[in-house]
């Protein structure tokens, strides 16, 4: 029995922790013994225990890549549960501890994130100094698409140590039609209309504003946009939208089942331009056989093959994304057949059971283990 250790620092449950609830229902527990180190409180501790999975709570480390309190409670945690590997999402100080112990324990670490690098970081000497950092704490790192490759390369990480893998998901629940009815008289939606929808945090950088832009362009036709998540940017949006009467808008805020969304969407939307590695939502979207329009930003066009499973509209163009919602509105065989193409690539490329299976081949790599 490998022993595995991970550790992740969000207390709300983001990206990184659904991608670790998703990996945990798939892991070979045969193989592996899995202990997840959690900031105290956080919201992802309950849902790990009910998968089974060992949860230690420690104080000191929420939403914190650094952290020098946490630094002995790591040293100690190590010395107890003697870890064959630990996973890290972010946490820098944990991978330090893991290398400055007398028996250093092997690291792999995941970075979820993408966003344009900087001059200062991707030149000397600040790209030499956390390139050298990333080099010497982590054996393997992890990069969910090419973009965050890049990211990596770029502030100096060694190319052999990263392996690039696409998250994956489970598939999303399939409502039955008097469901389906239910959900879209619950957002007041009428039959025969044709639903477009964002599913993300409520962030300058997800580029909603673009979206409702795209809306204005469309309001003449029977096009219902959802805008399903909450965040920071969730007042000004929404007096956005009413400032400029789209009363085709329909803000949900956060939604618990995202099935009852997902299930009635005919076009699913992302207008991201400042950050997306690898959009959890666009997969399962496509687990239902639902098309996406989106930007070419960050990882988005290695999701989306443009006239394959969805279109891809250059970033920060409200217009041009109308024209793509448009065109799909007026071409239902279009629409079916990537429809139908984006559930075949789902099955392919994005399923949890794919993600898992590679992840503990990046475990093994490193630990040099064969299966």
């Amino acid at each position: 029995m490998i022993n595995i250790l991970s550790i992740i620092t969000d207390t709300n449950i983001g990206g990184a922790g659904n991608v670790l609830l998703n990996f945990m229902k798939n892991t070979d527990r045969e193989e592996f013994c899995h202990t997840v180190i959690v900031p105290e409180n956080a919201q992802l501790a309950h849902l790990l225990h009910n998968l089974g999975v060992n949860v230690v709570e420690v104080a000191g480390i929420a939403d914190k890549s650094v952290s020098v309190r946490a630094f002995s409670t790591f040293k100690k945690i190590y010395k107890e549960l003697q870890p064959d590997l630990i996973h890290t999402h972010a946490s820098l100080t944990a991978r330090f501890a893991a290398k400055l112990r007398r028996n250093k324990i092997t690291t792999v670490h995941t970075r979820h994130c993408y966003y344009p690098q900087g001059k200062l970081k991707t030149s000397f000497p600040i790209k030499h100094i956390i390139g050298f950092a990333n080099n010497r704490l982590s054996d393997r790192m992890i990069a969910i698409s090419p973009a965050v490759y890049d990211n990596l390369v770029e502030t100096g990480a060694d190319r052999k140590k990263i392996v690039t893998m696409f998250n994956g998901v489970e598939p999303v629940r399939r409502l039955s039609d008097e469901e389906k009815s239910a959900a879209r008289a619950s957002l007041g939606i009428n039959d025969g209309e044709f639903v477009c929808a964002a599913i993300a945090r409520l962030v300058p950088e997800k580029g909603h504003q673009y979206i409702l832009e795209a809306a204005g362009m469309l309001r003449d036709l029977p096009i219902r946009f959802i805008i399903a998540g909450e965040g920071p940017s969730g007042n000004e949006l929404r007096a956005t939208a009413e400032s400029l009467g789209l009363t085709n808008c329909i803000f949900t805020g956060f939604v618990g089942d995202i099935a009852s969304i997902i299930n009635i969407v005919d076009l699913q939307l992302n207008a991201s331009y400042g950050t997306e590695a690898s959009s959890l939502s666009l997969m399962e979207g496509m687990s239902l056989g639902v098309p996406t329009a989106v930007s070419d930003y960050g990882g988005n066009p290695h999701i989306i093959t443009n006239g394959e499973n969805g279109i891809i509209v250059p970033k920060q163009d409200g217009a041009l994304l109308a024209g793509a919602i448009r065109s799909l509105y007026e071409d239902s065989e279009t629409l079916l057949r990537m429809g139908e193409n984006a559930l075949r690539i789902y099955n392919e490329r994005f399923t949890a059971a794919i993600m898992a299976a590679n992840i503990e081949q990046v475990y093994r790599e490193a630990l040099n283990v064969k299966c």
